[in-house]
């Protein structure tokens, strides 16, 4: 029997310790009402970044960590006393517990080299979060991902039973999982289960997007000559791979190229780009905007 393996312990200590994110029209004394309120309720700021689209009529951004004994007893009513901050500014904000490991479930077909970058994050501590389990239309996985002791689904898709199978996996997910990742699979996921998790499925596109949307990107680049390929890690929205995008990477190619060359290159920039957004998602670094995000990576 394989032993279960276990991700390896962040050696900070989170127990005490916040994240912040807020959104709101720009105007004079944002980050003075934000550090004040803070300060008056005895919290330490350890990290605070920040970006203003226009400082005049354009939107603010802030991410703020911090440290504040009897975190969990206090949450409440520092949610509580901080809505008033938030109304005065008319905020969008959230206030999360970065000791709370957000829980994922991934989706995988027949590629394993997205997922494979994952689990090895994951055990090697760098991916601070729940693997809570993987779903695929396709048993080829299931050796690489139990003996870690992640829960493994397979559930065929084929067109005729596409709803039913969606229909299993919404049971499986619902009220189970934070966010779902697409790594590498290879299905359209309908527009009914996006509305369970409104920008919270990530998916790693196979292109430098907005360039070559759609089935076969390698072999569109490859037509069309391209010099430099990418990759592109997005929330899927119900526009077919026009999802905000969290990250992007390319690598340059040549003539000599041919699309399976494309194919093995563009496997290290999927994996690398997917990795850096579901740690930034998971580490509460993301915030959408429109079709937009802002990444405090």
């Amino acid at each position: 029997m394989i032993p279960k393996a276990t991700p390896k312990p962040r050696s900070i200590d989170l127990s005490n310790r916040a994240r912040m994110l807020v959104s709101c029209p720009d105007q004079p004394g944002i980050v003075a009402a934000v550090s004040r309120f803070l300060y008056e309720h005895g919290a330490n700021i350890v990290q605070s970044d920040q970006y203003t689209m226009d400082p005049e009529g354009g939107l603010f951004f802030i991410r703020i960590e911090f440290d504040l004994e009897g975190l969990n007893e206090r949450r409440d009513r520092l949610k509580a006393d901080f809505a008033l901050v938030a109304e005065q500014f008319s905020m969008k904000w959230s206030i999360t517990r970065a000791s709370r490991k957000k829980r994922l479930a991934i989706f995988v077909s027949k590629e394993d080299h997205a997922l494979l970058e994952l689990l090895w994050h994951w055990q090697s501590g760098d991916l601070d979060a729940e693997i809570a389990m993987v779903i695929s239309n396709h048993n080829n996985m299931r050796e690489l991902v139990e003996p870690l002791g992640i829960p493994y689904h397979y559930i065929p898709v084929t067109a005729d039973t596409k709803a039913e199978a969606e229909c299993r996996q919404l049971e499986l997910v619902s009220g189970q999982v934070d966010v779902v990742i697409l790594a590498r699979y290879m299905q359209i996921i309908s527009p009914k289960f996006i509305e369970h998790f409104p920008n919270r499925i990530i998916n790693i596109h196979h292109s430098f997007l907005p360039a070559f949307v759609g089935g076969k990107p390698y072999a569109q680049a490859y037509n069309r000559g391209v010099k430099i390929i990418g990759a592109t890690a997005h929330y899927v929205t119900e526009e077919l791979d026009g999802g905000p995008i969290i990250e992007q990477d390319v690598q340059r190619v040549s003539h000599r190229d041919n699309v399976d060359d494309l194919k093995r290159i563009g496997r290290h920039i999927e994996r690398t780009v997917l990795a850096r957004a579901v740690a930034w998602y998971v580490e509460d670094r993301v915030i959408v905007h429109g079709n937009k995000t802002v990444v405090f990576s």
